[in-house]
């Protein structure tokens, strides 16, 4: 009720137009520096400014405010103040422009963050305005035009931006910066455009003011006609659009109708307001002509219409023009199309004061050279001004109803002027820079709707609005001489936007039943990008002695503060709220003060019941006719609300409790709670742990009166009903209503009847109940035997409530009341409280239905079925749940991934669909970081009850940062079990391997760097034993997650003809060198897996999956294992051929092979890659060019060099690892990939023996040695090596002996020369021991035939080893 900022719009990409205005200027440091003056001249007012309203008027900053003000783009720096900006009055286009640019910010709605729907502008257009050289904006101005259909309710139709030039030119553009037409009316620069707009009259015989468009320059002004404006922009309008739809015809519009005046007598001029038509009286009339005309002056009969004009400046200060109306005709200035699309030259030579555009180049330089004709100006004298020789006028504002208007000067004045008497009414001071606009109130029609008066035109208030800039205030003052109404502290770099028109094209006829929607006063914050405007109530204009809601509202303020005091006695507190509270006369202001009492949390519940009681007694004394009825009504809804508060809180403090009904029907609960006692008890063990929070968010903590009022209202048939707000809330009142009840330390039959007399629904009070059961879970499993027979009491009385069980349902159907505990239990995530409420209300609906059935003396056992299978069905759904809960709690192992806890309800595993249990274990087995070895470890016991529960530890090499004890490791295997035990079905070793698979992948995806999770998920897969299964997810993989990384990868290698540094794996396939070559592996594992399950597909039938009977109303997406049973087979050989590429690329990555991998095969084999595995492609067939099998033969022997190199290590006898370039079994592959290359496995053996001997690996050679065919070629190869390595014992050793160089002598000449002729480099490991290399030249006479060339050279080899060997 008092005055207020109201944000209604945000500008949205400030940011964008401050870099496109200042793009080439560096003005930050000049604005630093400003700003640092602007600091150092303003003085501290934190004193004086706090004081002002209480505080109360003070602009909050929001947190919203701050977040936007990066987005604004202001930074702090006043670079507004160097632009000029003009917002539409609609507040629906504003328009910024510095020098020759321009941006254009129309309207948007959004949703915000709350789903609350608000209006934005942003950024539709920008660009640059002028089209003469040199010339920059001076002036700018947003004129909205009307409507003219029929249906219009006041909304504009289009707005016209009107820009002034220091050129001269007028220049009028569309929204979207078309421009419209130009005229050059005045070869001075544009000082200040200003319209008026048609008002309707407040009073009979008020003048009826014209529109128009006033155009100020430094000696004359302009005022074009706004009904000729209007019509004008209109036909210029139509033709730019049809000019856009190529249209070629040409309609001329009607001429601009316009006056100009050379303003004379003032030395300069600055800024100008167009008053209007007035009428003097007959006594001024004849005033004015004795002092114009002597004594001897005559004076006409009617007093003559004159057009007023006030100018500021100086020499004088204030200077007041009038025109007589018919003193000078109106000129009329040919309007030129500025989209014209076909002038003619005749056509321009006869316009005035125009340009356009597309002509031909010869048209276009006429109108450069020759000038407009700029018409004379009609000379106009001052008639009188107000004289300051000292003083210079900065600018003026008219205020709307035309009488009074507010000039601002250079000596920080601002002064009110009364127009009509020509004089200076009233002066502030110190407001340096200010800004000024108007703001015109009216006053609310539902004070005077029902006076005698009401048939009289509206009252209107009238405020002048003030910004100070230099000290960052906005103020708010009465007129004429009222006081300050209201002050914000605002930013210092803000601008304050008026108007002070309306739509332009409306009259009399036209705006009858129009809302115009218009701002009056905007104040634009550029830091945050937020416009505000100003809402004043009519009764600030009000005296006190006038304003009985002035008194009230202080009354308020007074209750407000007092309200705000601590240290103040509760006796005294009452006293005097209920004394301000009966003293406030006007029943809304009224209404006010007693929710501002009922909302404060420090009052008590006492002061408060006195207080609404004494109003309540004080209105019921008065005559009906006087009395707020809804004033009245509040008052006794929260009376009684606050009894209702009263009484609970006194049951639950009362020490009487009731004593315990043993006729509970609860004979087999007993049974039920010891039979899942021990799945409690694990559940209980798993549940979060406590953590840090305050003390007011505790349950236990007591529900203020104030919380409870916020939350129930009274109806109008005397009920109460509760208001469903957040979800704590709804806990906090269920908490102080029930909670006590649930613990047996309150009479729970006294509090059900309290209530229930209160008149709230059985149906609320159930939620309610459900909701504190559910919530407070962790308590109640401590005591469940208890508090499960205090529920089950509880729910009893509700049941027997008057609408709780309706009295006509019939058994045969399910009860809505039962229905309404199921849905809770069914949706909640609290699965132990649920279970248990759901025994209970078993129970409890068993004894009701039974007592219905006997009460009718007859048996339907239909009726007692059909509700009761509903709870059998959610009880047992509970009881899965639960166990499965369990599960998904067991917190994971230190150093594993982690992640959020799943919770699940039945409701969520419902709309799982038939995979939603799997997909929440496969969850809960990534979290828990579960090998697929141990995961099938445990499986396997599911069907051996007697197996040994000692747990191996097979999966030590995967998990040996993670040390875990036995018993731990035991309990989890069982607690899966006993999940397994519950789905058998859903989740069947198959189901659950599936989607372990798919769960590993997609984490993979997320984080290709973690090779591990890809290399588990083909495990699991490998675990799958249906080859239906295996196939569809395999396949599915594949194309999701495997065919495009591997198709990037290929090509990567075949762009760099290399293995790829870590980089560019980064960028291309998105993980690095490691990561890519762990991918291929598995990829290789993958398409294997998809070969061998297409083997078997044909031999297996396809598995029946099913789901158990309680979960058959799964309804959501199909499980992984049903999607892999639709998929298509797929094409063997395209398998094949994708799965040799990958072992290719592994190879390559592995062994740092130089490859394009497309080079290995010919054009039907690069055809066929990255095609979809279903479909049949044209494969390569027959015998292979003989040069693509060179370069493949070439590969693989890289590939057998680079593993031999590998496992360099002679000496070591431990076995070689599974994976890696260390691999067992890299050789057989590579015989296997040479068998598809059709390259000669003989080769490869050979080649691989050569490699392994001279790397000193004898015993491995000598096994592949034995697989070789062609023994002829090998041991000339092996020959040559054995002469390398004696070479390198008898020429190239350091520690030559003397024997040695003895048995050199000895050799035969051609030994001698040849060993001199071996390179000993070319091995890799020359320094043998001798025995070996003498067990080598027994194999070489062996494999060598006598009849071989190099047999004798073999037998003198081996004379000089036996020497050498029986030397050492």
């Amino acid at each position: 009720m008092s005055c207020s900022l109201f944000e209604f719009c945000r500008l949205q990409e400030f940011k964008t137009v401050r870099h496109f205005l200042f793009r080439n200027e560096k003005s930050e440091p000049v604005e630093e520096k400003s700003q640092t003056e602007d600091n150092e001249l303003s003085w501290d007012t934190s004193d004086w400014e706090s004081a002002w309203e209480g505080g109360d008027n003070k602009e909050e900053e929001s947190t919203s405010d701050k977040k936007v003000a990066d987005d604004a783009g202001g930074q702090g720096e006043p670079w507004l103040q160097d632009c000029v900006v003009s917002l539409s009055p609609c507040a629906d286009l504003l328009v910024v422009a510095r020098e020759q640019k321009a941006a254009f910010l129309s309207a948007k709605w959004r949703t915000d963050d709350s789903g609350r729907e608000e209006m934005t502008l942003g950024v539709s257009w920008t660009g640059t305005l002028s089209t003469e050289e040199g010339e920059c904006v001076s002036s700018t101005i947003c004129i909205p035009l009307a409507s003219q259909k029929r249906s219009s309710t006041g909304r504009p139709d289009w707005t016209c931006v009107v820009v002034g030039f220091t050129s001269g030119y007028v220049r009028f553009y569309t929204e979207s910066g078309v421009l419209l037409l130009a005229q050059l009316l005045h070869e001075d620069p544009v000082l200040r455009l200003k319209c008026r707009t048609y008002e309707i009259p407040r009073h009979p015989g008020v003048t009826e003011q014209h529109e128009e468009l006033s155009i100020l320059y430094s000696a004359a002004m302009v005022t074009i006609d706004g009904f000729s404006l209007f019509q004008s922009l209109r036909a210029c309008r139509n033709q730019a659009a049809r000019a856009a739809a190529a249209g070629n015809d040409v309609i001329q519009p009607p001429p601009l109708a316009y006056k100009k005046w050379g303003l004379q007598e003032m030395d300069t001029i600055v800024d100008h307001s167009s008053v209007g038509i007035m009428t003097l009286c007959v006594f001024d009339q004849m005033k004015n002509a004795s002092i114009l005309g002597g004594f001897n002056a005559s004076v006409k009969g009617s007093p003559p219409a004159m057009s007023q004009y006030v100018t500021v400046g100086s020499g004088p200060y204030t200077g007041f023009y009038y025109a007589i109306e018919g003193s000078s005709q109106p000129l009329l200035s040919h309007v030129a199309m500025a989209v014209a699309s076909k002038l003619t030259s005749a056509l321009f030579s006869a316009a005035s004061g125009w340009l356009g555009w597309n002509k031909n180049k010869n048209e276009e330089e006429a109108p450069q050279k020759q000038k407009p004709k700029v018409e004379p100006a009609t000379p106009l004298s001052i008639r009188f001004g107000l004289p300051d020789s000292r003083r210079h006028g900065e600018s003026i504002c008219l205020s709307p109803c035309n009488m009074l208007a507010g000039v601002t000067d250079d000596f920080g004045r601002v002064t009110l002027l009364d127009l009509a008497r020509g004089i200076a009414i009233r002066m502030w001071k110190g407001y340096r820079d200010a800004q000024l606009g108007w703001l015109q109130v009216p006053e609310e029609r539902s004070e005077r709707d029902l006076s005698p008066s009401a048939s009289l035109p509206r009252r209107h208030a009238l405020f002048l609005v003030i910004y100070a800039p230099r000290r960052g205030i906005l103020e708010v003052w009465a007129m004429q001489q009222g006081p300050r109404v209201g002050a914000f502290t605002v930013g210092k770099h803000c601008r304050l936007l008026y108007a002070g028109y309306r739509l332009m094209g409306v009259n009399s006829v036209t705006s009858q039943g129009w809302q115009l929607h218009t701002q009056q006063v905007c104040l634009l914050d550029p830091i945050t990008g937020v416009l505000r405007t100003v809402n004043i109530p009519f009764h600030l204009a009000l005296s006190d002695k006038k304003s009985e809601r002035a008194k009230d509202m202080h009354l308020v303020k007074k209750l407000t503060t007092l309200l705000r005091s601590r240290d103040i006695e509760l006796d005294i507190l009452e006293s005097e709220a209920r004394s301000i509270v009966l003293d406030i006369k006007h029943p809304a202001v009224k209404k006010q003060a007693l929710e501002s009492l009922l909302s404060n949390k420090n009052t008590p519940v006492s002061c408060l019941v006195n207080i609404t009681r004494a109003l309540d007694d004080t209105l019921k004394r008065q005559e009906p006719g006087e009395v707020d009825a809804e004033l009245l009504q509040l008052c006794s809804s929260q009376l009684k609300l606050l009894q209702l508060y009263t009484d609970i809180q006194q049951l639950h403090s009362a020490a009487d409790v009731e004593e315990t009904a043993e006729n509970d029907s609860l004979e087999g609960i007993e049974e039920e709670l010891s039979r899942v006692a021990p799945t409690l008890q694990r559940y209980a063990q798993f549940t979060p742990r406590p953590s840090v929070s305050f003390a007011q968010d505790s349950p236990d903590s007591p529900l203020p009166a104030q919380a409870f009022l916020s939350q129930l209202e009274c109806t109008e048939d005397e009920e109460v009903k509760v208001i469903r707000r957040s979800e704590t809330e709804w806990n906090q009142l269920g908490n102080f209503l029930f909670w006590s009840c649930l613990c047996g330390k309150s009479p729970l039959h006294k509090v059900c009847y309290t209530l229930q007399q209160a008149g709230i629904s059985p149906q609320q009070l159930l939620s309610l109940l459900l909701s504190v059961w559910l919530h407070r879970e962790k308590e109640l499993l401590q005591k469940p035997e208890e508090n499960v027979r205090n529920l089950h009491r509880l729910l009893v009385a509700l049941s027997d409530m008057k609408g709780a069980v309706e009295e006509s349902w019939d058994t045969q159907s399910i009860s809505p009341w039962w229905q309404q505990v199921r849905t809770t239990c069914v949706q909640s995530h609290n699965a132990a409280a649920a279970l248990l409420a759901a025994l209970v209300a078993h129970r409890a609906a068993k004894a009701s239905i039974t007592s219905r059935a006997d009460s009718k003396f007859q048996s339907e056992w239909e009726a007692v079925s059909l509700e009761l299978e509903q709870w059998v069905v959610c009880v047992r759904q509970l009881e899965d749940v639960l166990v499965l809960q369990t599960l998904l709690l067991v917190p994971p192992p230190p150093g594993a991934t982690g992640g959020a806890t799943v919770q699940c309800s039945i409701k969520t595993l419902l709309e799982g669909g038939t995979g939603g249990i799997a997909d929440s274990v496969s969850k809960w087995v990534f979290r828990q970081d579960i090998s697929p070895e141990r995961l099938k470890e445990i499986l396997q016991k599911r069907g051996n009850k007697e197996a040994d529960d000692n747990v191996e530890q097979r999966d030590e090499e995967e998990r040996h940062e993670q040390e875990k004890s036995q018993e731990d490791t035991d309990r989890t295997a069982e607690l899966l079990l006993a999940v397994c035990q519950r789905f058998p079905h859903s989740l069947s070793p198959d189901f659950l391997f599936a989607h372990c698979c798919w769960e590993y992948v997609v984490q993979w995806n997320k984080d290709p760097e973690e090779g591990r999770y890809l290399c588990w998920s083909v495990e699991h897969l490998k675990m799958v034993s249906s080859p239906h299964i295996q196939q569809g997810v395999c396949t599915m993989m594949w194309s999701t997650f495997i065919a495009k990384r591997l198709s990037a990868a290929t090509f990567l290698m075949e762009k760099v003809g290399k293995a790829p540094k870590d980089r560019l794996c980064r960028r291309d396939v998105g993980m690095g060198d490691k990561a890519m070559t762990s991918f291929l592996g598995c990829c290789v594992q993958l398409l294997n897996i998809l070969m061998e399950a297409d083997s078997a597909v044909e031999e297996v039938s396809a598995p029946e999956l099913s789901i158990e009977e309680a979960w058959s109303g799964a309804e959501g997406p199909a499980s992984i294992a049903e999607l892999a049973l639709e998929q298509r087979g797929v094409h063997y050989p395209l398998v094949q051929h994708h799965c040799l590429l990958a072992s290719l690329l592994h190879a390559a990555m592995t062994f740092s092979v130089k490859v394009k991998p497309f080079s290995l095969f010919d054009s039907k084999g690069k055809n066929a890659f990255f095609r979809d595995l279903t479909t049949i492609q044209l494969m390569p067939s027959g015998d292979m060019d003989p040069g693509l099998v060179s370069v493949r033969q070439e590969f693989l022997l890289r590939v057998l060099t680079g593993w031999a190199q590998a496992i360099d290590d002679p000496t070591s006898s431990a076995p070689l690892p599974s994976s890696g370039p260390k691999a067992e079994w890299w050789p057989s592959l590579c015989l296997e990939l040479g068998s598809l290359l059709q390259v000669n496995p003989d080769i490869l053996r050979r080649h691989l023996v050569c490699e392994l001997y001279s790397q000193g690996l004898d015993l491995r050679a000598e096994e592949v040695m034995l697989e070789v065919e062609d023994k002829d070629v090998l041991g000339s190869q092996l020959l040559v090596l054995t002469g390398q390595r004696l070479s390198y014992s008898l020429l190239h050793s350091q520690n030559q002996t003397q024997a040695a160089m003895e048995l050199l002598a000895r050799l035969p000449p051609t030994l001698c020369t040849w060993l001199k002729a071996m390179d000993p480099r070319e091995l890799r490991c020359p320094l043998i021991p001798l025995p070996q290399t003498s067990r080598l030249v027994g194999r070489l006479i062996e494999i060598l035939p006598e009849n071989h060339a190099q047999y004798s050279l073999a037998l003198h080899l081996l004379e000089a080893v036996e020497v050498l060997t029986t030397e050492d």
